[in-house]
């Protein structure tokens, strides 16, 4: 009875539940798994899962602040390509010289400024409709300045991850260009480690020291002895000089 009993737990498939679902391949199983990987958008290395990007911060000096640095804000007020073409040296990382984007600064905004200056007192002189021309190439010449020291602007912003203040970059250029070639110097000023002398400790290194073997020949006349210049080892006919 008790055999008959311990066979009716052991069930019996059909031969459709015997035969497998899916034929499933040697080494199916063992294939590589793409997985998504976070990457920094600036130099393109693999960020850890537990990596979280730095919050906005606020610029260290007000747009107004010009006064807390007299010296850009001179360079500022009476030669700002100047100012730029430092700024922009100061920022990129592949030595441009600043001289590059002092010209370009001279040229496009200095001479547009002198430009618009010239139309303006020779606005009787030029017909209406030329002047109005003038005008509008002005107008949109300087719009395309601030897109271009807006971009600038946006690297530095970037890179030190400060926020839009008091506004978007181009639309700041745009407006208060001078207030903001001035912030940029004083942020980059005070964020630069390069103009700060770091202290160095001199170590000099210690007196070679030479090892050489004498003959037993050389032995017999060889007497040990203590002295400033040297330490003699009897055992093993080794000497010891310091040069």
């Amino acid at each position: 009875m008790a055999e008959g009993n311990a066979q009716s737990k052991y069930v019996k498939f059909t031969k459709e539940q015997t035969d497998p679902v899916e034929d499933i391949q040697p080494g199916e199983l063992n294939q590589p798994m793409q997985l998504p990987e976070r990457k920094c958008h600036e130099c393109g290395q693999t960020l850890p899962e537990s990596y979280q990007p730095p919050g906005d911060e606020p610029w260290t000096t007000g747009i107004f602040g010009c006064l807390e640095d007299t010296e850009s804000c001179r360079t500022g007020l009476f030669c700002p390509c100047v100012l730029f073409g430092r700024n922009v040296e100061n920022l990129s990382e592949d030595d441009t010289p600043w001289t590059r984007p002092c010209i370009c600064h001279a040229v496009f905004v200095e001479g547009g400024l002198a430009f618009a200056v010239a139309t303006a007192l020779l606005s009787g002189v030029i017909d209406p409709g030329t002047t109005l021309l003038i005008t509008e190439g002005l107008l949109f010449s300087w719009w395309m300045c601030g897109v271009c020291t807006g971009l600038f602007r946006t690297n530095l912003q970037k890179k030190y991850h400060l926020k839009n203040a008091p506004c978007d970059p181009c639309l700041t250029h745009c407006c208060m260009h001078w207030c903001a070639l001035c912030q940029e110097h004083r942020e980059m000023k005070g964020r630069l480690a390069d103009d700060a002398a770091m202290p160095m400790t001199v170590i000099n290194p210690p007196p070679i020291q030479e090892m050489t073997s004498t003959s037993p020949k050389d032995n017999d006349h060889y007497h040990p002895s203590s002295s400033s210049d040297g330490t003699h080892a009897q055992d093993g006919n080794v000497e010891v000089r310091a040069l």
